[in-house]
């Protein structure tokens, strides 16, 4: 999987812009959604810490780039999400280097296809750990210190299978309907502190993950990846198009700004009209 790299040429603007000097945390940002939020926040003055996987090289490079295109601080931890005093480690790390986190997106997500009765348990395990639980030990570890500053944005990004199910994708599925729970009692608990907790609940965008969806899909049900595409992934999007990962930043930047004050406890749906159904 290649790396998304941006210009070293830094940002020249007058524009202020939005969210100069916030602190921005967004898990599994090396690539897809992650990054086009993460490079969106940053292009609006957030300094960022980054955290995924990926070869060093690739990730250094990512890193410096966002740091250089658009004059912020840039971080990187490849904490493993699927051990909750990783991530707990993650968040100190991430205080120590660009400050106390004002944003929290979390984006981590792993995926694996198959019947029920065929699933492996230990990718149910690990499905929850880093789609739904990792989740649960950041805000844990990000929400007091954003209650005492007054400002806060926890971002959860879930997915149309928050709301909805498909065949094939029962950890999958379990665990985004929990992010959704999760991100309602969050926003209920912080609702009068500063602090706002919203998901995002994407269609199918064309990411790496997205990528791999198609092959497995093709392995389970025979058919081939055009026929994926067209008969599977884009049959209950109604526009018929994949979404974009700067879609997915745009969104994100709004519910951070002024215009996101009251927006609390929401499933954002930005998936093609697909739970319009």
């Amino acid at each position: 999987m290649t790396m998304q790299t941006l210009s070293a040429q830094p940002m020249q603007t007058s524009v202020p812009r939005r969210l100069q000097g916030r602190n921005a945390l967004v898990t599994g940002s090396t690539s897809g959604i992650g990054f086009g939020i993460a490079a969106a926040l940053a292009a609006e003055g957030a300094n960022i810490v980054l955290n995924g996987f990926g070869d060093p090289a690739e990730v250094e490079a990512t890193r410096a780039g966002l740091a250089n295109t658009n004059a912020v601080e840039v971080a990187y931890s490849d904490a493993d999400l699927s051990r909750p005093e990783a991530v707990r480690g993650m968040m100190a790390f991430a205080a120590d280097r660009v400050g106390p986190v004002d944003i929290l997106v979390n984006n981590a997500g792993i995926q694996f296809v198959s019947p029920v009765e065929d699933f492996p348990e230990d990718k149910w395990d690990a499905i929850l750990a880093i789609n739904l639980s990792s989740a649960f030990h950041a805000i844990k570890a990000a929400l007091p210190g954003m209650r005492d500053r007054g400002y806060g944005r926890i971002i959860n990004v879930a997915s149309a299978h928050g709301l909805v199910a498909s065949p094939f994708k029962a950890a999958y599925v379990s665990a985004k309907h929990g992010v959704i729970g999760l991100t309602k009692t969050v926003a209920l608990e912080a609702a009068v502190s500063g602090v706002t907790c919203n998901a995002i609940c994407p269609g199918y965008v064309w990411t790496p993950l997205v990528e791999k969806q198609i092959e497995d899909q093709a392995r389970v049900r025979g058919i081939t990846r055009e026929q994926v595409i067209s008969d599977v992934l884009l049959a209950a999007q109604p526009n018929k198009r994949f979404a974009t990962v700067e879609q997915m930043g745009a969104m994100a930047v709004f519910l951070c700004t002024e215009g996101g004050d009251c927006i609390t406890g929401v499933a954002m749906q930005v998936d093609g009209g697909w739970t319009a159904h």
